[in-house]
């Protein structure tokens, strides 16, 4: 005969996990994960356990979670809480990346056209104009 079947099973902490928005993949540590807002139940662990928050157009999250033992005695069985619970994460939307602009290649000067030396200020009406010059009397 074994004294195994006296010792009691390691106690398991059942978490709350949610987020904003909801419906994010989240992942313990420990393994067990779920999409939120749900609850996962996972063996207490010796050591505080993170939980990772994930969701398309969202930047993923990571929650620490401490784990709190309380050992028991003969009138009570040990137990294990956690801090947080629930395990909430506000996700931030995250940002397109910013579009990445080629420099543009330096402008070559356009080549000197051939120019008239200097351009009268003032045109003159053309001779056969029907209509007067506006600014005739002005000069």
């Amino acid at each position: 005969m074994s004294w195994d079947m006296f010792k009691s099973a390691p106690p398991t902490v059942q978490v709350r996990l949610e987020s904003n928005p909801p419906g994010a993949d989240a992942t313990t540590s420990l393994g067990p994960g779920c999409k939120t807002p749900c609850s996962v139940s996972v063996p207490a662990p010796e050591a505080p356990f993170t939980v990772a928050f994930a969701l398309p157009k969202y930047q993923p999250a990571s929650v620490p979670v401490n784990v709190i033992r309380n050992p028991g005695d003969f009138t009570t069985p040990a137990s294990a809480n956690t801090d947080p619970n629930p395990v909430f994460a506000e996700l931030q939307p995250a940002t397109p990346p910013k579009p990445v602009r080629k420099p543009h290649p330096p402008r070559k000067p356009k080549p000197a056209a051939a120019t008239p030396a200097a351009a009268p200020a003032e045109t003159a009406p053309a001779a056969g104009s029907p209509f007067p010059d506006p600014n005739a009397g002005r000069r």
